[in-house]
């Protein structure tokens, strides 16, 4: 079987449209994901990996290089972690945490972390911690207009 991650690329954007949108529980047009990916492309932080399959792209992941003045470390964050349906405990999930987790040891990272929503501790909560994971927190976030500021 041919499968390998590799950086994503435009030609990519449908597939991780629709992983997006299967992630996020809405729509993301293809229009919004090549925007995400112009976006990654620009950014000296983030990254956007897929899994693919055959020459199918049946995963994603999203990972960005987080500083932490107060530890003074760097910390991997997983920023999207997505798996088509049809293709969930196949162990890609688990093989694109292992993917990330070598990318932060590359980057001379002290650990990783993600953010998980809620209404997924029976899916995604249980992998993470079989991932070796654990739960320290949780985000709060305030959304802010441009007029605010």
């Amino acid at each position: 079987m041919n499968v390998h991650i590799r950086e994503a690329a435009s030609k990519d954007v449908p597939e991780l449209s629709y992983l997006m949108s299967h992630l996020l529980g809405r729509e993301v047009p293809e229009s919004d994901m090549h925007n995400r990916l112009q976006f990654v492309d620009s950014s000296r932080y983030d990254e956007l990996y897929v899994y693919e399959m055959e020459d199918k792209v049946v995963g994603a992941l999203g990972f960005r290089i987080r500083e932490q003045i107060e530890e003074v470390a760097r910390y991997g964050e997983i920023s999207v972690l997505a798996v088509d349906p049809e293709y969930k405990r196949q162990g890609i999930g688990r093989q694109l945490v292992a993917f990330a987790e070598q990318l932060a040891i590359h980057h001379g990272c002290k650990g990783t972390w993600l953010v998980s929503g809620y209404k997924r501790e029976q899916e995604a909560y249980v992998f993470y911690e079989q991932q070796g994971y654990q739960r320290t927190g949780t985000r709060f976030v305030k959304p802010l207009s441009a007029s605010e500021g």
